[in-house]
């Protein structure tokens, strides 16, 4: 095997596969990218076995096919080191090594052989579906941070994808709190799956934030996601999701509507007295227009008034705040609506004039 590529190319396409790169695991293998030269072009592969990444053809000069795996960290590590102004030369030797050169400085490196490294998974074209790339990261960064961390429930540590009368919903749920954003798709699929949060954190680091359509393809047990720089093949979760929708209804006997920024703000200051302490609550009371915040602990006191539209009944309860707060500060809109039913029940906020995101949050139970 023998190309020669410039630095930037290798650079771009190393850290996109890098985020595929297995942190910790017993095979030395997935520990590699793998460099794959035919005579149709220069690729890059990274497999942890879970999530695979596979680079579009890189601009470069084959002079001989072939395929290696080279480890990940010495490889990137090498070639951040080298001149920008000078084209770099890889190329393989007898006795498993590989040859990395640029201008005068020239690196011999230990590679593994290309066959060991595992294939990614083929996952047939039938159901897809076309979404905007800014679009899809979006959606993930206003529900991920719902998703359980815990392995309870091992289908909760992903996020659900549901596509259902021409609308994507992406739902993320955890012992507190439900996240559910939603966008409009022109399909006539009826499917849902399950992506784990780990594929879905390096997914919306590589997607573009432009509106350039991605196709989406799914099976019963692969996801396959293409971008204008590569292909992300990631495995799904199996089991029974939240049924979600039998909880996030429209009843409710208070609702107030409010400044966004401005509720945001007291709850951070408030949060700073409770330390984010399940046993420490922030307190919510609400009558006669007032939206009244109170947070109360061994370190001090807060006291906090908001003027709000208020719907409804009277009514105090209790959160963390931690939850309100991740909510509400990925919500677009500059107005939200929050909606109670009783104490003990929990909250929906939305944005104002807009359906595309609900966000359930628990109480805590008030001493």
């Amino acid at each position: 095997m023998k190309i020669v590529c410039t630095k930037e190319n290798l650079t771009n396409n190393i850290n996109l596969v890098y985020k595929a790169i297995s942190n910790r695991t017993t095979l030395p293998i997935l520990e590699c990218i793998l460099l794959s030269v035919t005579e149709e072009g220069f690729k890059m592969i990274a497999n942890d076995l879970q999530l695979g990444i596979e680079t579009n053809f890189i601009k470069s000069d084959i002079i001989e096919t072939g395929t290696i795996a080279l480890e990940a960290r010495i490889f990137s590590d090498i070639i951040k080191t080298l001149s920008n102004n000078e084209d770099i030369i890889i190329y393989t030797i007898e006795n498993n090594f590989t040859i990395i050169k640029s201008g005068k400085s020239e690196f011999k490196i230990a590679n593994k052989l290309g066959d060991e490294f595992p294939i990614l998974p083929k996952v047939e074209k039938e159901n897809k579906f076309k979404i905007s790339s800014n679009e899809l990261k979006q959606m993930i960064r206003q529900t991920i941070f719902s998703v359980s961390i815990t392995d309870t429930k091992p289908i909760l540590t992903g996020e659900l994808f549901e596509i259902e009368n021409n609308r994507l919903n992406i739902v993320a749920v955890d012992s507190f709190r439900v996240s559910l954003r939603s966008s409009n798709l022109n399909t006539n699929l009826n499917f849902s799956f399950v992506i784990p949060s780990k594929s879905l954190n390096e997914i919306s680091k590589i997607l573009p934030s432009n509106d350039t359509e991605i196709l989406i393809y799914f099976t019963e047990k692969h996801v396959l996601i293409e971008t204008s720089e590569c292909k992300i093949i990631s495995t799904l979760l199996e089991g029974e999701f939240l049924k979600y929708k039998q909880i996030l209804t429209d009843d409710y006997s208070t609702i107030i509507y409010t400044d966004k920024n401005q509720i945001l703000a007291s709850l951070e200051r408030a949060s700073l007295v409770s330390n984010n302490s399940k046993k420490a609550p922030v307190k919510i009371a609400i009558k006669n227009d007032c939206l009244i915040i109170t947070s109360e602990t061994e370190f001090g006191t807060f006291y906090d008034e908001i003027m709000v539209e208020m719907e409804g009944n009277d009514l105090e309860i209790a959160f963390n705040p931690k939850y309100i707060i991740d909510a509400i500060k990925v919500i677009e809109e500059d107005k939200i609506s929050i909606q109670f039913t009783t104490s003990l029940s929990p909250c929906i906020i939305k944005g104002l004039g807009t359906e595309k995101y609900k966000y359930l949050i628990l109480p805590l139970r008030l001493k």
